[in-house]
């Protein structure tokens, strides 16, 4: 039976652990903490955790200070937030100097819901993809989030992690290896490449499935290394399947599609479709009915594929 966690409930639980083990992790929240799940770190660490009130952009200040000090900070707060009312700060106080300040966005995409288009980020990846310096993630499920938390915190300089509100399943063994840069290619096929990231992956992996029934072959890569992103693989499995798709549950302009689009244009060019948000908000609703109606389902995702290998011909 697949067990279902969201991945900002393993980022809560991942946190305390490693701060358990390093003294210099310390966290930060913008008054969210039982939503981001910081509230666990607090719990066992107080004098390490930091209530910043609803200030983001003086959370990113601060959280520059703390790394200039030598610690290691997690800041959370919704993505929306954090990359958007915070961005000037990220940008010259933390990225600039290359401050090892580490960003746990939660609540990230259409699946926060009934919150609504003003909560819903679909252009938090391409805000700070563009941003110098910074490493952007987009983890699929708990497991790679526990991994990607720890690949952070060993990293030297500063890192988005993207992270979402709903639980998702887990797609991943004990014996999954997480590194950041370089894609995980969870399944192989001739036809057509499909890569995709967050809860997005699991459909993707189901849309293989679909595809499989019908005759064709598709791949399945884990892009949840948006930025660096490992342009080797893709372009190999580019030129090995002539067609490519991603899946990414935010806008198609500026996240993995926008950054597959551009590799792809300059060492492979092959037919491309990308599937997410077409340049729009969202809007309140049941998460799932959401991802129906803006089109981040498998049988999209399938549908893509299907177009992808038409075009090759």
């Amino acid at each position: 039976m697949t067990e279902y966690i969201a991945t900002r409930d393993a980022y809560g639980r991942e946190l305390a652990a490693l701060g358990a083990e390093n003294p210099r992790v310390v966290a930060l929240d913008a008054d969210l903490s039982g939503s981001t799940k910081t509230s666990v770190f607090a719990r066992a660490f107080p004098e390490r955790f930091f209530n910043m009130g609803i200030a983001e952009q003086d959370m990113m200040g601060f959280a520059a200070g703390l790394a200039a000090g030598g610690l290691i900070p997690f800041a959370s707060t919704f993505a929306i937030f954090a990359a958007g009312r915070a961005l000037e700060p990220i940008r010259n106080s933390i990225a600039y100097p290359r401050l090892n300040v580490k960003i746990a966005a939660t609540h990230a995409g259409l699946s926060v819901g009934e919150d609504g288009a003003s909560h819903q980020a679909l252009e938090d990846v391409a805000w700070l993809r563009a941003v110098p310096h910074m490493t952007v993630i987009v983890p699929a499920d708990a497991v790679e989030t526990r991994l990607a938390v720890r690949a952070a915190a060993d990293y030297a300089g500063p890192v988005y992690l993207r992270l979402g509100r709903p639980a998702v399943p887990v797609l991943f063994g004990s014996d999954y290896r997480f590194v950041i840069g370089r894609m995980n290619v969870l399944r192989e096929g001739r036809d057509v490449a499909i890569i995709a990231n967050g809860l997005m992956l699991a459909r993707a992996l189901r849309a293989a499935e679909i595809l499989a029934a019908e005759g064709l072959e598709a791949a399945v890569l884990n892009g949840a290394g948006v930025k660096p992103l490992d342009t080797e693989t893709l372009l190999y499995w580019a030129a090995r399947t002539g067609a490519v798709v991603t899946a990414e549950e935010h806008s198609v302009i500026g996240g993995l599609g926008s950054a597959a689009a551009e590799a792809l244009a300059e060492g492979c060019p092959v037919p491309l479709m990308r599937v997410g948000v077409r340049d729009s908000f969202g809007e309140s609703g049941e998460p799932e009915a959401l991802l129906t109606k803006y089109g981040l389902t498998a049988e999209a995702v399938a549908e893509a594929a299907r177009a992808a290998v038409r075009r090759k011909k």
